[in-house]
């Protein structure tokens, strides 16, 4: 089975009831670190690193009231270290134990996060890491033998040994991502840099901010110095499950894709999240935004419009699934922002992936869209796409 048999309404139906048939209580965690609101964000990293958890619930007198969590912290670049993590709380949705398996993994897409908190009322009773919902992939048949190509994330952004830790930084924070690999001259993948590893490495106790990460001379430390070399990789054409199996046993959130030793793309916990989400009964097309600030909001009318426009468009020429759009920014602090925006659109069975970037939102969706309504075109005209490859 590949991700164009998702589009087979009977094949879909089983699958979905394979899926929805393991219930939350099985894949979540009952004991997990808790904050309150009062605590320092000094604290808060301290609990990050010590527990290993980058999103924290915060609570106060057993009453939940929200996340705060590791890239938060570290896009407040001015923001001091003694500072309240109540300033930093954020609001995301949350589950019962009766919540199907599929919602759950479109809820974690729709929030970006690495966990829901599971309540009963107002009080949390456990959380399901991302890591938990891709496992199950390696018990249902049906969508362990689905390619890797299939849903890897392509085109992919990378650093090089020589690059200095601050661009890798930035890179993180920019693009919202967590996890980089690191490669060569020749393109070959020689390990992973992540956010724990910069903080673990470069962590020092006159740190005042985030942002004094970036001074002295430490910022002319190298990738190389501080990556994980012990990366593992995965070939292109092989199954999820494989995958998966990696990635939960050794604890990654993103995997390097190779072919011939080359990177071509990676496969991350959010891919397999959408492979699994696809699988949700729905009326419509799935559309998504993330990202978009509160006074930003005022524009998803004009965004919504553009985007009715281009899959009015898109569906003469194939069936259109899903679209996940993320907004991220650069600049938060002072100036205005520059923004980087990801999209990702399902369409007969394939996943295309598009980015750009611009000062101002509304234009920049909107060129992000025409170039996703270009790229269907294209795969029309042309079967050379990496995605449509086939052995």
């Amino acid at each position: 089975m590949g991700v164009k048999d998702l589009e087979d309404l009977k094949k879909l139906s089983m699958l979905r009831s394979q899926i929805d048939g393991i219930s939350v209580e099985k894949i979540m965690s009952t004991e997990f670190p808790t904050i309150d609101s009062n605590s320092s964000i000094a604290n808060a990293l301290s609990v990050m690193k010590e527990t290993k958890y980058q999103d924290l619930p915060v609570v106060d007198n057993g009453t939940y009231l929200g996340v705060v969590t590791y890239s938060s912290i570290l896009r407040k670049k001015s923001v001091s270290l003694d500072a309240k993590v109540k300033n930093l709380i954020r609001n995301i949705q949350t589950a019962t134990v009766e919540l199907e398996i599929t919602k759950l993994a479109e809820m974690f897409i729709s929030n970006n996060c690495r966990q829901i908190p599971i309540m009963n009322g107002k009080k949390i009773i456990g959380v399901v890491q991302r890591n938990k919902i891709i496992d199950i992939v390696r018990d249902i048949k049906a969508l362990k033998e689905i390619k890797v190509w299939e849903i890897m994330t392509n085109p992919v952004e990378a650093v090089k040994v020589h690059d200095l830790m601050d661009d890798a930084l930035d890179m993180m924070i920019n693009e919202d991502i967590r996890t980089l690999p690191v490669i060569d001259e020749t393109d070959r993948v020689v390990g992973v840099v992540g956010m724990k590893e910069i903080i673990d490495n470069n962590w020092k106790k006159d740190n005042k901010t985030i942002g004094d990460l970036a001074k002295s001379s430490r910022s002319q430390i190298t990738v190389e110095s501080i990556a994980t070399t012990s990366a593992k990789t995965i070939e292109w054409d092989s199954d999820v499950a494989e995958a998966v199996s990696i990635m939960v046993e050794n604890g990654f959130s993103t995997l390097p894709v190779v072919e011939s030793n080359a990177l071509v793309g990676v496969i991350t916990e959010y891919d397999v999240l959408e492979l699994i989400s696809a699988c949700r009964e729905r009326d419509m097309l799935f559309v998504q935004i993330s990202g978009l600030e509160d006074d930003e909001k005022d524009y998803t009318d004009a965004i919504y419009k553009d985007i009715e426009a281009m899959i009015s468009k898109v569906s003469k020429i194939y069936k259109p699934e899903s679209l996940n759009i993320h907004v991220s920014r650069y600049n938060e602090v002072g100036g205005n922002p520059k923004y980087s925006i990801t999209a990702r659109l399902y369409v007969n069975g394939t996943g295309i992936m598009m980015k750009e970037v611009g000062y101002d939102l509304t234009k920049t969706m909107s060129d992000l869209i025409k170039k996703l309504e270009a790229a269907v075109v294209d795969m029309k005209e042309s079967k050379v796409s990496f995605r449509n490859r086939r052995k």
